[in-house]
């Protein structure tokens, strides 16, 4: 019995990895064309469609597909993941020659804090040139645009990042002028992001919790170790959808300012066959903002929200069908039939015949 539990637990902890990397393959991957429907949505400062909700965006996708083909929406992913192999590459440069910690936790003492902050900031602002040259290629349109090579990326973020005090075209900000914004905006959403997952990671851990004592017992086996990885990864989804909803406005007034004077033509979701160019003169934040909420209103800012929420809509699909792929798989790998053996013919002592069931008694 104690071996079939540590059994069913041991199957539950792989699950639980399969589910975390399919979790994470759909973070990194999966989404990609939803995020560049919300690029592009956000970008687009003269459209009358907001695409606020999922199901106005479903008629785009199909008219972009029929048009441009299926690729169309996948643009960009190389440089997406470049950008974010960078991230990590420059943090562990500047962690192998500083003492600032990657990583920190609820007990990390306060000078630690700072480090890893400082950490975050430094990576956010040598990244920024090459995140710019990366929007660009993930909103401009297939069918008006060269298609960019593998390594442009590098190249237009390293121009960008030597004329650091000045533009190379007329419109386009200096990248000084973006990198307080897009520090600004890294920092506290995954400050944000931090928060909600640990207190989201709390809340099931207290409700775990009681759902054992209320069975009676408290497991410190394996089953609990399944449950914490259940619940990280949860807590994990939820700091990320709330971080991306509450700083949502301010994303789209960083795409429109790194954008800006880049002369891209992306495609127009107004209805998914025409196409259109970026034409802005926007001369910060501020000004951005402002001009935004006068033309567009308050719910300019929210532009593209629906492809955010079809977004986590899927990641959540993804996260719920491979478990139940996985748990059907170990269920079935459980389940082999065992081989029917002969019964066993134990040996019985078999009644002595009647006539020497009596007593025999000679006669004397």
């Amino acid at each position: 019995m104690k071996a079939d539990l540590f059994l069913g637990c041991d199957v539950k902890k792989y699950i639980s990895v399969g589910v975390g990397i399919a979790s994470l393959i759909t973070e990194n991957l999966l989404s990609h064309p939803f995020v560049v429907l919300r690029r592009q949505c956000q970008i687009q400062n003269n459209s009358t469609r907001y695409h606020l909700f999922p199901v106005t965006l479903l008629p785009v996708i199909v008219h972009l597909h029929r048009r441009q083909g299926v690729t169309t929406l996948w643009k960009g992913l190389g440089s997406v993941l470049m950008v974010r192999g960078m991230t990590l590459a420059v943090e562990d440069l500047i962690t192998k020659f500083t003492p600032w910690p990657k990583d920190i936790s609820w007990h990390s003492s306060l000078k630690s804090f700072g480090q890893h902050i400082l950490l975050k900031c430094t990576t956010l602002a040598i990244i920024t040139p090459f995140y710019s040259a990366s929007l660009v290629e993930t909103v401009q349109s297939d069918i008006a645009s060269e298609k960019p090579g593998i390594f442009d990326v590098f190249k237009d973020g390293v121009c960008r990042l030597v004329n650091w005090g000045s533009s190379q075209k007329g419109r386009m900000l200096p990248v000084w002028a973006l990198v307080v914004p897009t520090v600004f905006h890294g920092l506290f959403k995954y400050l944000f992001s931090l928060v909600v997952r640990g207190v989201t990671s709390r809340i099931l851990h207290l409700n775990q919790r009681h759902k054992q004592e209320r069975q009676g017992a408290l497991p410190r086996d394996l089953r609990d170790q399944v449950s914490s990885q259940e619940i990280e990864l949860t807590a994990t989804l939820v700091g990320l959808f709330s971080a991306d909803v509450a700083f949502y406005p301010l994303e789209t007034i960083l795409h429109r300012l790194h954008l800006q004077g880049t002369r891209t033509i992306t495609d127009n979701l107004d209805s998914g066959y025409e196409v259109t160019p970026i034409l802005t003169s926007y001369e910060g934040v501020w000004d951005c903002y402002y001009t935004t909420l006068t033309q567009e209103g308050a719910a300019g800012l929210y532009k593209g929200f629906g492809a955010l929420v079809l977004q986590f809509a899927a990641h959540v699909a993804v996260i719920k069908f491979t478990r139940l792929v996985l748990t059907e798989v170990s269920a079935l790998v459980q389940s082999k039939p065992s081989l029917s053996s002969p019964p066993i013919m134990t040996p019985t002592t078999s009644a002595p015949p009647p006539h020497l069931s009596q007593k025999t008694y000679l006669p004397y």
